[in-house]
């Protein structure tokens, strides 16, 4: 096995250990100043829950989460977030350091967000705080409606603490402070895409009331070829299967989202503030696949067509109050509601090789869910430059599944005949304390313990009743300490106990079955035995701050992971299966490097360029499974970026960056490989301000194209079996009109 992570846990240790001893040092330095210390500032008005927010720095200086919070994170700003035009917010993510994004398109959404290289749902994503609501996507909000991002490294007891590898915090534009009227409207296009779009944002305050709406939406079409190979070899190297098919899927889309907002301030002082977001996303793909044989036999099914009609709505509404109590406590309390619905009708027909009917079947689905949160933080200072805050985070929810497969009798075919029906119920609840303390002016440090109990029940038609239920506690400490004679370097050092249970599709005991069933299109089922997954890590770094919008860091972290879990894919009887198994334990760590720069900062007569950079690099090994590449789910070994953005002149803004990272080899078990290509991708725009109110812009996403291949392999000793798939892409162009009314 390896020797590199244990490597890699022995020099973070050390680092741990060293920050540890310098801050007990800046302790006895700092003695008398202590004493003197002035109370912590009145946390800082956010637009959700903040984080711990520790502020150390004197009230003339300028207020930067990133830099002054005890917590760890970076905030991407309103700002940042609308400077490449995205229509997505998948493309902004994959520009931050350490964060990737996997599979989607440019400029077309999906993917999944991931944290320190990790997939299989390591990384949390929260709305304003709270966990997403069912079936949310993403896709469904415009960077428009997005105040801030907050990428959070460490967890901190406020936020659930299902983040191993870390929390991604969406929150939505909150505060009016003018009136604003801006309508945004664009086109994007590609050689197998096109879609137009726009956006709406209208805000006002009237005396003690103010309110905002967003609305946001895009229809479009697309159409797509991908292509599978399949290979076989015997024990002896000979070839005994080289089969391939080509795919081909087109159709439209659209999607409508709606986010109002209204807030009052009542006469007493207190507030409350309604917001409630609204999303209906709607697809209506159709699929060919076609295969040929030039060595071996052709699969069950050698050609089908499908239809698939998908439509999916979101809702969530919230109603939060205030109340500030004399000697600077305050109430924060939140109640919301929320609701999914899914509506599917596939239709499949597949032929064998002479091209005669062998299947016909329509597979209906459907799953509606109702649920509600309710959240609730008091805080108020309890003793010299402490801050104490305790709460509660409380959701529950119901959820109705139904399934059914109608074959059409075929002679010679037996059709599939069969209804799925189940109910599942579950229900969180978590209990957090908090300490904030400025131990000096220049040391701040975060204690907090957060406890969270799940439970989930369900019953179906078709398997015995299932319960799951688990709780874990989380201690959780943070410190950030500016160097002695420095205003411009801090380090960072945290201790974490995060966890990730497992959600209800990997717990639920139904087979789901798969055409042409083999080792990578094997049948799904559930796990009702499986245990959530505890880590504890730890996060250390340096920062160092030169100028107005200008950093430097370099950061560590390591986690070790208890009852990882695993897909594990066997075959039962004739047929491929694939379930999540705990299996062990994991680790994963690696450093983080980024850098961001205006030119004109070293060079006076320089251009005005703003320039960035970032890199990571990860490492992890699961010990269920045998090495050498036994990496954790998916990991992605290297990621970079680097991006630059011109003021050319005061009419023209032109930029652009440029995503790198990395894939090869993988192990999954013993028999399983999978490997992924290098992945590179380029965006450019160029902006024109017309007025100071119309503005033009271009940009073109992908712009290298580069085909992305992803190819399993199986090789049991008696045969070697690969499969390769190949996804074409091409560049996305788009135009935008901007404009503010």
């Amino acid at each position: 096995m390896s020797t590199t992570p244990s490597f890699g846990r022995r020099t973070l240790v050390a680092t741990a250990c060293a920050l540890f001893c310098a801050q007990v040092h800046a302790q006895t330095t700092f003695a008398s100043a202590s004493a003197a210390a002035p109370a912590a500032p009145p946390a800082k008005t956010a637009d959700a829950p903040p984080m711990a927010t520790v502020q150390v720095n004197s009230s003339a200086d300028k207020y930067d989460a990133r830099r002054d919070d005890t917590a760890t994170k970076i905030v991407v700003t309103s700002e940042e977030i609308l400077k490449h035009g995205d229509t997505a917010l998948a493309d902004v993510l994959k520009r931050q350091p350490g964060v990737t994004v996997s599979g989607g398109n440019a400029g077309r959404g999906g993917g999944e967000i991931r944290m320190r290289g990790l997939g299989n749902g390591y990384t949390q994503v929260l709305l304003n705080g709270e966990p997403a609501p069912p079936g949310f996507s993403l896709d469904s909000l415009s960077p428009e409606m997005v105040e801030r991002i907050e990428i959070v490294r460490a967890a901190t007891a406020e936020f659930s603490t299902q983040a191993i590898a870390g929390t991604i915090n969406i929150v939505l534009k909150k505060a009016v402070k003018v009136a604003q009227r801006e309508l945004k409207t664009s086109l994007s296009g590609a050689g197998n895409f096109i879609s137009p779009a726009f956006n709406v944002q209208v805000s006002d305050k009237v005396e003690k009331m103010s309110y905002s709406v967003a609305v946001n939406g895009n229809v479009g079409r697309f159409h797509q070829y991908g292509y599978q190979t399949d290979e076989a070899f015997d024990p002896s190297g000979a070839q005994t299967l080289l089969r391939r098919a080509v795919r081909y899927n087109e159709g439209p889309f659209a999607n409508l989202s709606i986010s109002p907002r209204v807030n009052w301030t009542l006469p007493s002082g207190d507030t409350l503030t309604s917001q409630t977001f609204l999303s209906v996303n709607g697809v209506r793909p159709d699929s060919d696949t076609r295969w040929t044989a030039t060595t071996g036999p052709l699969p069950q099914y050698a050609s089908d067509t499908t239809s698939l009609r998908n439509l999916v709505s979101t809702a969530r509404t919230d109603l939060n109050w205030v109340h500030k109590f004399e000697g600077g406590g305050k109430l924060d309390t939140k109640f919301g509601l929320n609701a999914f619905n899914r509506n599917n009708d596939f239709h499949q027909f597949a032929y064998n090789g002479l091209e005669e009917l062998t299947l016909d079947e329509i597979t209906p689905s459907s799953a509606h869910e109702r649920g509600f949160t309710w959240t609730g933080k008091y805080s108020a200072p309890f003793a010299e430059n402490h801050t104490l805050a305790i709460g509660w985070d409380g959701a529950a929810a119901r959820r109705h599944e139904e399934r059914a497969q109608l074959g059409e009798p075929i002679p010679g075919y037996e059709p599939n005949q069969l209804h799925q029906i189940f109910d599942a119920n579950s229900a969180r609840l978590a209990l957090f304390a908090q300490d904030e303390w400025n131990v000096t002016p220049k040391w701040s440090v975060y204690f907090g313990l957060r406890w969270e109990g799940l439970r989930t029940t369900s019953e179906g038609n078709d398997f015995e009743g299932m319960r799951n239920q688990s709780s874990v506690l989380s201690p959780l400490f943070q410190t950030l300490w500016k160097l002695p004679n420095s205003k411009n370097d801090q380090v960072r050092f945290a201790l974490t106990r995060t966890y990730k249970a497992p959600d209800l599709d990997r717990l639920i005991p139904r087979r789901n079955t798969t055409t042409n069933n083999g080792p990578t299109t094997p049948d799904i089922m559930g796990n009702p035995d499986l245990k959530p997954e505890l880590a504890w890590g730890i996060d250390t770094s340096y920062e160092h701050y030169f100028g107005e919008g200008a950093m430097l860091s370099a950061s560590a972290y390591a986690r070790r992971i208890d009852d990882y879990t695993r897909r594990d894919v066997r075959q039962i009887g004739s047929r491929w299966v694939q379930l999540p198994v705990n299996d062990g334990s994991a680790e994963a760590h690696g450093f983080e490097l980024e850098a961001k720069f205006p030119l004109q900062l070293f060079y006076k007569e320089a251009p005005a360029l703003d320039l960035r950079a970032n890199l990571a690099r990860n490492w992890s090994h699961v010990d269920g499974v045998p090495g050498p590449d036994n990496r954790l789910a998916d990991q992605v070994p290297l990621s970079a970026n680097f991006g630059v953005d011109w003021k050319a002149s005061a009419a023209w803004t032109v930029g652009g960056s440029f995503a790198f990272k990395t894939g090869g080899l993988q192990r999954v078990s013993d028999v399983a490989y999978s490997y992924a290509t290098v992945k590179r991708d380029l965006d450019l725009y160029a902006l024109w301000k017309a007025t100071p109110k119309v503005q033009l812009r271009f940009s073109v996403l992908n712009a290298l194209a580069q085909p992305f291949t992803n190819i399993d392999l199986y090789d049991t000793g008696a045969a070697r079996l690969r499969y390769t798939r190949e996804s074409p892409v091409t560049p996305l162009y788009r135009i935008a009109l901007e404009m503010k009314l």
